[in-house]
């Protein structure tokens, strides 16, 4: 019996276009597409890039200074945990700050460290509080889930948006 090469070639290469074809769309349209759609359809997100592996998902976002973080991380448990499952999500915010909210993050992060170091969470709304207070012309905004602290510091010119892991001890880097 003897091999024809040029079928064998065209089934291989027509089985591996159905394979990695229908892989590739399943990916877009279960996975890819949705999470897009819920991102870019929150307020105040200016850009964003999605990449999927199979431990985690990592989310690149670029966020106006307006943007309510703890809001879309909130939006993306409820509506994007069906779609990555077991998967954990990663953020990362593009940084916009300037050095008026590098210096105010700065005397604010002793207390703010303190504050998630001993587990007294509420003292992080009153030294956002005093923040407001000191600089009239800085939003401050402080929220909290079950994994992370979400601060958001805004001038009008700049912004800076802080994820603060709950589990480990904060040394002031940005998201």
């Amino acid at each position: 019996m003897k091999l024809r090469v040029m079928p064998i070639f065209i089934t291989v290469i027509v089985s591996a276009t159905v394979l990695f074809g229908g892989w590739f769309t399943y990916r877009q349209l279960t996975l890819y597409s949705p999470l897009t759609k819920i991102v870019q359809n929150y307020p105040g997100v200016n850009a964003s890039h999605i990449s999927i592996n199979p431990k985690e998902v990592m989310l690149k976002l670029d966020l106006a200074p307006s943007a309510d973080l703890g809001g879309l991380v909130q939006t993306l448990n409820k509506q994007g945990t069906d779609i990555w499952g077991t998967r954990t999500l990663q953020l990362e915010v593009t940084d916009h700050s300037n050095t008026e909210l590098d210096k105010v993050w700065e005397n604010a992060m002793f207390s703010v460290s303190q504050a998630m170091a001993t587990q007294k969470y509420t003292e992080i709304p009153e030294t956002v509080e005093s923040i407001m207070q000191q600089n009239k012309n800085i939003q401050v905004k402080a929220e909290m889930d079950e994994r992370n602290v979400y601060v958001s510091l805004s001038n009008g010119k700049g912004s800076k948006f802080l994820i603060l892991p709950r589990n480990s001890q904060v040394t002031g880097g940005s998201a």
